[in-house]
Formats: structure tokens, sequence, C-alpha cells
């Protein structure tokens, strides 16, 4: 089984059953959402410090850069800008990284399948 230095399963093991790889997808999918939420509220506080905007506001701008779709409100100051900048570019290592963090148990269980079939050939 899963040793406890091991988050995925050696090559030697079989494949997780399916109710406790469930269990290890949930437990990302919920480090994703979280690791998400913590890049809204320093994009939230940021837009609402640096830009000016009230708080509702700075929601919906830090929303769209974090999903990659741009700003809302036009940044008067040079330091919104700037803000802007660098939240732009660490929004997308955050949402990339998010993503790439619940994708990789599933390329894990198919890689290990499909070694499961090639060694039992």
């Amino acid at each position: 089984m899963v040793g406890p230095g091991f988050m995925y399963e050696r090559r030697t093991e079989k494949l997780l059953p399916v109710h406790r790889f469930l269990g290890r997808m949930a437990k990302t999918v919920c480090f994703a959402l979280f690791f998400i939420v913590v890049a809204l509220g320093i994009g939230v506080v940021g837009y609402h410090e640096f830009a000016g905007l009230p708080w509702i506001d700075s929601f919906p701008n830090a929303s769209m850069i974090l999903t990659g779709m741009g700003p809302v409100d036009p940044m008067k100051t040079d330091a919104a800008k700037l803000f802007a900048s660098f939240y732009a570019i660490f929004s997308g290592s955050v949402f990339l990284t998010a993503i790439a963090f619940v994708l990789a148990p599933v390329f894990h269980r198919l890689l290990h399948h499909f070694h499961l079939d090639e060694e039992g050939e």
C-alpha cells in the first residue's frame, strides 16, 4: 500500500480502488480551491489598497484577472498599474498550478493503469 511518505502508489503496487482515488481527488480539489481563494484574497486586498477600489469592485477585478479574462476597471495610479501587472503574472501561475495539481492524480492513475497492463502481457 501507499507508504506515509508517498502521495501515489508505486509502480509495483495495485491500482488504487476507485473510492480511495475519489478521496485523493477530493483532497487535491480542496487544496486547489484553497490556493485559488488565497490568491483571490490577495487580489481583492491589493485592488482595494493600491487602486482605491471599493471592496465590491475589487472582487470582480481580482476574479477576472485570476481567470485570465482581464481587468474590469482601469488603473489610474502607477502603484495600481504595478500591482495589477504583478498580480496578473502571479494569477497566471496560480491558475495553471491549481489545474496541474488537480489533474496530476488523473494522469498518474492513467499511466499507472497502462504500466500494469504492460507488465501483465
